[in-house]
């Protein structure tokens, strides 16, 4: 499978992580090409972080990894959608289940509306 990594001028393609059973959207990450091969192979979700200029498989330090159920791709070729059972119940490393863990609301303040799963601090000490 031949994705379009050029396309958005740094061979990079946003993925979309959506839990496989609920339709939530859990995060939102990019791929490069070796990411996307290996997520293909090992069936484990894997991206490549642009802060730490390497791949990451999702899970690999906190235990919440992302078993990868379906893959899809956009009608330009340049996104993907990966459909993933959700190990550990925290896709977010800041201790939620979803990145998006954060509500506009009428006020135009940010409201978490997530439950914390679990501790960040204790998860990621260095």
């Amino acid at each position: 499978m031949k994705l379009n990594f050029d396309k958005l001028g740094n061979g990079l393609l946003p993925a979309i992580v959506q839990d496989f059973e609920t339709g939530k959207v859990l995060m939102v990450a990019f791929m490069n090409q070796e990411a996307f091969d290996h997520t293909v192979k090992t069936q484990k979700a894997t991206f490549y972080s642009r802060s730490r200029d390497q791949l990451w498989v999702k899970g690999e330090s906190s235990g919440n990894i992302q078993e990868v159920k379906e893959i899809y791709v956009d009608c330009d070729e340049d996104t993907v959608l990966v459909k993933v059972n959700q190990i550990g119940n925290a896709a977010c490393h800041k201790g939620y289940n979803s990145c998006f863990y954060r509500k506009l609301d009428d006020s135009g303040e940010l409201k978490i509306v997530e439950e914390l799963v679990f501790d960040p601090s204790e998860v990621y000490k260095k």
